[in-house]
């Protein structure tokens, strides 16, 4: 066992929102500045970033793949798979349902890139928009897929769980919420897993909100059990 220093909600060039500096090897030399062993790339509705970074990275820090989907709701849920496979499977489910941009402006915004950073082509899909399938349903996806589904800062008024519906759904079956202060909403009352991320769109936002998780190794599985607090795993902010 050892301590994972860990930042599981980055964006890259992809993401309409984010700037051209989160390029992969942007976004991971700022990892390693931020001193992080464990990454998760999670652009909006789409992972085609995902693939370069981890090239980039060559393990320094580890890379996860994954997705932060805007549900029918509006609400924001990273979702984490455990290979390129099951991450792309959940890619086409969302682009099957998500409308296609129109304004070029909006395309250009929305760079795929390879792992020295050259443009590779532009995502066509309209990437800030919500996906015309519910909360529920993606969430379920996304565990067909062995993946784990994450209430994107659910504390945050704008896309938040708690912002957008005023509660959090019973028997909705999320493994974790991503928040500002773990302390502060567990007083809430809540009995999910909490852990912090950056929700990083530029590179001085790398690691500004990491946890560290202590896992036998940086995989999806591990992390499965940190956050049920099995095994001697477990993590803290």
């Amino acid at each position: 066992m050892r301590a994972f220093r860990a930042d599981l909600h980055l964006h890259t060039c992809l993401s309409p929102c984010a700037e051209l500096d989160n390029s992969p090897r942007g976004l991971v030399g700022a990892a390693r500045r931020a001193g992080l062993d464990l990454i998760a790339v999670t652009d909006h509705n789409a992972c085609l970033n995902v693939p370069a970074v981890r090239r980039a990275a060559g393990g320094r820090p580890a890379v996860l793949g994954g997705m932060e989907v805007t549900s029918r709701e509006e609400v924001h849920l990273v979702v984490l798979l455990p290979d390129d496979g099951a991450l792309f499977a959940f890619q086409e489910t969302v682009h099957a349902h998500l409308p296609d941009a129109s304004d070029e402006r909006v395309i250009r915004d929305q760079v795929v890139a390879d792992a020295d950073d050259g443009v590779v082509e532009f995502c066509r899909k309209l990437l800030w928009g919500a996906v015309d399938l519910s909360l529920e349903a993606l969430v379920d996806r996304a565990h067909v897929l062995g993946g784990l589904a994450v209430a994107a800062h659910a504390d945050r008024e704008a896309f938040g769980l708690i912002g957008q519906l005023g509660f959090i759904p019973p028997g909705l079956p999320l493994d974790a919420l991503e928040v500002r202060d773990p302390s502060a909403f567990r007083r809430m009352g809540t009995t999910l897993p909490l852990y912090t991320a950056s929700d990083a769109h530029r590179p001085e936002e790398v690691g500004m909100r990491p946890t560290t998780f202590t896992l036998e190794a940086p995989t999806l599985e591990e992390l499965r059990l940190a956050l049920r607090g099995e095994g001697g795993r477990g993590l803290t902010w």
